[in-house]
């Protein structure tokens, strides 16, 4: 079974509300049509994060909107699609009441994005969401912040920001995450990153030969192992990616137990080259199929 990890779908009156998803975003049928010729059996779909909650008045009331339209749909296509979530941030004394609204909507994961203006995930407000989805055993996937990420009050470019600085906002998130002891102290909980992490991959012996040498200095405080032993145990997405290089990158971060296959679309619509780059690799037909579905079927407990 073919899962689809990273997918997309705005409710039409959230699309109106942004200023770049109001095309492709809200066409259900075209995605299952996508989904019938690439053979794939179910999509995640997940929140892009956007301007909507903004133009809506605050998150509290895009998750009015947005958190039961996104469970109709997938009540309507309840073999097709998985729902996922998202939290009122801007208002943490209202995100228990949300939280329970999405146990009661039947969603399967928590979507947040990796930073809200600044604030990322190891900010206090957000430890009630980490004790939420280890009491339900509920994943959380974190999607690249697209508004105010990392960078951009110094560059904003409309085709540096979304190809650096999204992805610099999910790195960011992890290190900030792994410091703030978060992964430390729930190591219970299922993090799925999207774009394998950013630029984890690259920078992951980098973490662990700074973490070393700042150590013998104390320059640093103790996070009880080294940071690469906390990433082997986080999930990453590929998020629509056609590389190998970038599999295989990923591959030295973790193992192929906690990679999953995503297509982004509709921001991708070219699934089939993006499922191409896990069949086409070295791997076994078994591990091929942990990352084409098995993997995120085992933490949905499906």
């Amino acid at each position: 079974m073919t899962i689809d990890a990273h997918s997309h779908y705005m409710p039409p009156t959230v699309a109106q509300n942004t200023a770049f998803f109001k095309e492709f975003w809200s066409d259900a049928d075209k995605h299952l049509k996508c989904m019938d010729e690439n053979y794939i059996q179910k999509s995640l779909l997940l929140y892009p994060t956007s301007d909507a909650h903004i133009n809506m008045g605050g998150w509290g009331k895009l998750c009015d909107v947005y958190n039961p339209a996104i469970s109709q749909l997938v009540h309507k296509h309840k073999d097709r699609f998985i729902g996922a979530g998202i939290l009122p941030i801007d208002a943490p004394e209202a995100i228990p009441a949300e939280l329970k609204r999405i146990e009661d909507l039947g969603f399967k994961v928590i979507s947040l994005a990796s930073s809200y203006d600044g604030i990322y995930l190891d900010d206090s407000r957000f430890m009630q969401v980490y004790e939420f989805a280890r009491l339900k055993n509920m994943p959380i996937h974190i999607h690249s912040q697209i508004m105010n990420p990392i960078g951009e009050e110094r560059i904003k470019d409309p085709l540096l920001s979304p190809v650096l600085e999204y992805v610099f906002d999910v790195s960011m998130c992890i290190g900030k995450m792994m410091m703030g002891e978060v992964f430390l102290k729930f190591p219970e909980v299922n993090f799925i990153f999207a774009h394998y992490g950013g630029v984890l991959p690259i920078v992951k012996e980098r973490f662990d030969s700074t973490y070393t040498m700042l150590r013998r200095r104390n320059f640093v405080k103790d996070i009880s192992k080294n940071p690469s032993e906390y990433f082997a145990n986080l999930y990453f997405d590929t998020s629509g990616s056609k590389s190998k290089a970038s599999l295989l990158a990923a591959l030295e971060v973790t193992d192929v137990r906690h990679i999953l296959w995503g297509s982004d679309f509709p921001a991708n619509q070219n699934i089939e080259s993006s499922v191409g780059v896990i069949n086409n690799t070295i791997l076994s037909a078994e591990d091929r199929g942990f990352l084409l579905g098995g993997n995120l079927n085992r933490l949905l407990q499906e």
